[in-house]
């Protein structure tokens, strides 16, 4: 006889989305609900468990297909759970959901460390590693098999279980910090909104920032005008209105997400987390946090992040410097009697693009409409790679606002699926960034991926399209290219699938398809007034791309400054009675941080370092992938065609295609026949002039 508990509990799991089977792979969005999560992720794990115990008991010799292939066929649920999850989590999320990221946060890191702390596993992982040149491997499973050797060792597998416990305990304190971390963010953002009360409040803003303002109103359902702490918000509000009050306000509230000192303060998180951080690379042998992340990075040494981070750092700052006392001189011109503060930099240094290069943003985003700007992705795509992209209206999605294509190849072969959520809304944290639901891989089957990037642009008013700035529209190419990186991966192995790879390898997909943005090949056929239909004017493209090194000092001193405090941060060897807030201010003033400028992400919001590490250590990585990008642009510039056929089929095979299945450095050297120097990037940013002249 069953107990009414067991029919109660099978009713239930047949009910559950995540015990079905889903014949195109696509999650049934519309049927899964928050209550669905708890019984998938304890199935999900214990299935896990068993699957790795059976691996770790097996009786036979290890070899490669049953450990390393076994491994990697293993935790398919859990993927599958997870994956919905994080989406969810970011892009849609609510209490519920944000109650079983607490709960579940931990239970993960706890899960990951039984496994990496596995002896009877590592030991069959070891005897594999130390005896691979005789096991007749491919270069691609020697790949894998030394990725799997790699993360065990780094997870302390080879400690004493002393070591272990203390590790766990670490790991698992660490992953419900990050989620506290970033969850605070999220509620300070929901919480705050400025709103504008009347034409005085609306005065300097163009009609497409009050369209935005406007709509953002109506989500909250609010008469009027409202200002978000959407970078995608705050930042044309920042640079186009002339209510100086308003300004600060928006931009004091902009920068003190996680700084108010009431509940969703994260200073004593942070200052936990760097703890425990360099506790943890004590352990594993390492002298500092940055050492330990590091090792395992292209960089190789906190001394070579600071030695390009430095080169950089000098002529911008000189740049910068220069850029503000102009602005300056250009409040006194005014009759402005007051210094230069960090909330007035993006207004005056719009006034000066229109004054010096005789570019007015307002006059651009016109003709920079989101559904032009998708097309441009995606025939950028077509003429490099041969990508085909259909639109599908019958595959589920979290969001009415999601959109879906079926990417296929030149021959009509099914590529994967790409999902494109692009406003910002309550229900999604801030940023951009792209996630799959499913990585490319060939070992349980021809497995397509399931693409997602989300961003938070602001919506057009009604009956409007949404119009980008060029750095939206940058933004937007950025995302496309890491969903290329995904999309185009051609590898057996998940663990090497798409953008598995280094961090600071895994943004020089992203950074190089910005490129062809910036084209005029790509812009004149794009780049189309909302209204008029026209294409944008040969005299504004030229003096738009004329213009893109307008602002670099501070865009590249905003960047570097954040960078160099991630670095200087983690490379304490003692951390006791740390005061986030003192060290910040310590370091700005060792590089000399001009206070006209505030650093990109203040640590107190600094979700790529904090919440859950990803960057930790490693945001030099957008800047050590842009001395990448510049020079692998080149490769299609000494051709003298962006689109030449050759450079981009080795573009494809050995960098968008990939993956991780061999090291960066030779992934780079087989596309462009060696490894380039910092120069291009300097040229890129216009500061190779000053260069020369300063320390370095």
């Amino acid at each position: 006889m069953h107990s009414m508990t067991d029919v109660a509990s099978a009713a239930a799991a047949a009910a559950n989305p995540f015990f079905e089977d889903w014949p195109s792979g696509t999650p049934p969005f519309g049927r899964i609900a928050p209550e669905h999560f708890g019984p998938a992720f304890d199935a999900a794990f214990a299935q896990h468990d068993a699957e790795v115990a059976a691996i770790a008991a097996d009786p036979a010799a290890p070899s490669f297909d049953n450990t390393i292939a076994a491994l990697e066929l293993g935790g398919r649920l859990l993927g599958r759970v997870s994956d919905v999850f994080h989406v969810l989590a970011g892009a849609h999320t609510n209490p519920a959901l944000l109650a079983i990221e607490r709960d579940i946060a931990p239970r993960r890191a706890r899960h990951r460390d039984g496994i990496l702390h596995n002896a009877a596993l590592f030991d069959r992982i070891d005897t594999l590693y130390r005896t691979r040149a005789s096991l007749g491997l491919t270069d691609e499973q020697q790949r894998v098999l030394e990725r799997y050797y790699l993360d065990f060792k780094r997870a302390g597998a080879a400690l004493g279980s002393d070591a272990k416990a203390r590790l766990a305990a670490i790991n698992e304190r660490l992953a419900s910090l990050g989620t506290a971390f970033s969850q605070n963010v999220l509620a300070d953002e929901q919480a705050y909104m400025l709103r504008l009360e009347g034409e005085a409040d609306l005065a300097g803003l163009p009609d497409d920032v009050r369209a935005a303002a406007r709509s953002a109103a109506q989500e909250r359902a609010l008469e009027g005008y409202v200002i978000t702490l959407s970078r995608s918000s705050v930042e044309p509000f920042l640079q186009y209105s002339s209510r100086r009050d308003l300004r600060e306000k928006a931009f004091r509230a902009w920068i003190a997400r996680g700084d108010g000192g009431g509940t969703t303060d994260n200073k004593a998180i942070i200052a936990e987390m760097v703890r425990l951080r360099a506790e943890r690379a004590a352990l594993l042998g390492y002298a500092t946090f940055a050492h330990y992340r590091l090792d395992d990075a292209m960089a190789k040494t906190p001394q070579a992040v600071r030695g390009l981070l430095d080169q950089v750092w000098a002529p911008a700052r000189a740049r910068a410097l220069a850029d503000r006392d102009a602005m300056a001189a250009l409040v006194r011109a005014e009759g402005g009697n007051f210094e230069l503060a960090a909330h007035d930099w993006r207004y005056y240094a719009e006034k000066r693009r229109k004054l010096e290069c005789d570019v007015d943003e307002a006059a651009i985003k016109p003709y920079l409409q989101l559904d032009r700007m998708i097309e441009a992705a995606f025939y950028t795509a077509q003429r490099l790679f041969g990508l085909k992209f259909e639109r599908r209206l019958d595959v589920p999605v979290w969001h009415p606002d999601v959109a879906v294509w079926e990417v296929l190849d030149a021959d009509g072969r099914h590529r994967g699926l790409f999902f494109g959520d692009y406003f910002a809304r309550s229900s999604k944290r801030s940023g951009a960034w792209m996630t799959t639901l499913r990585d490319q891989e060939k070992l349980a089957g021809d497995i397509s991926p399931l693409v997602v990037n989300v961003m938070n642009f602001s919506k057009g008013g009604e009956g409007e399209p949404t119009l980008l700035s060029f750095d939206d529209a940058r933004t937007l190419f950025h995302e496309f290219g890491h969903a290329l990186h995904a999309l185009l991966s051609d590898v057996t192995y998940p663990i090497i699938s798409g953008t598995s790879v280094q961090t600071d390898f895994v943004e020089l997909p992203s950074q190089l398809y910005e490129h062809w943005l910036e084209r005029s090949e790509i812009l004149q056929r794009f780049a189309v007034h909302h209204r008029s239909g026209a294409a944008i004017p040969d005299d504004l493209l030229r003096r738009l791309l004329a213009a893109r090194t307008f602002n670099q000092g501070f865009a590249t001193v905003e960047y570097v400054a954040s960078a160099l405090f991630d670095l200087e941060l983690h490379s304490l060897a003692d951390s006791q009675s740390f005061d986030v807030a003192k060290f910040e201010e310590a370091v700005l003033a060792r590089i000399g941080m001009p206070r006209e400028i505030a650093m990109r992400h203040r640590p107190p919001h600094f979700a790529h370092v904090f919440s859950g590490g990803g960057y930790a250590s490693a945001y030099y990585s957008y800047m050590w992938s842009e001395v990448l990008d510049a020079d692998a642009f080149g490769a299609f510039e000494e051709a003298g065609d962006i689109f030449d056929p050759a450079t981009a089929r080795r573009l494809r095979d050995h960098v968008y295609a990939a993956g991780g299945s061999r090291d960066p450095a030779a992934l780079y050297e087989a596309f462009r026949g060696r490894l380039p120097t910092p120069d291009a990037l300097l040229r890129g940013r216009g500061l190779s002039e000053l260069s020369a002249n300063e320390p370095g």
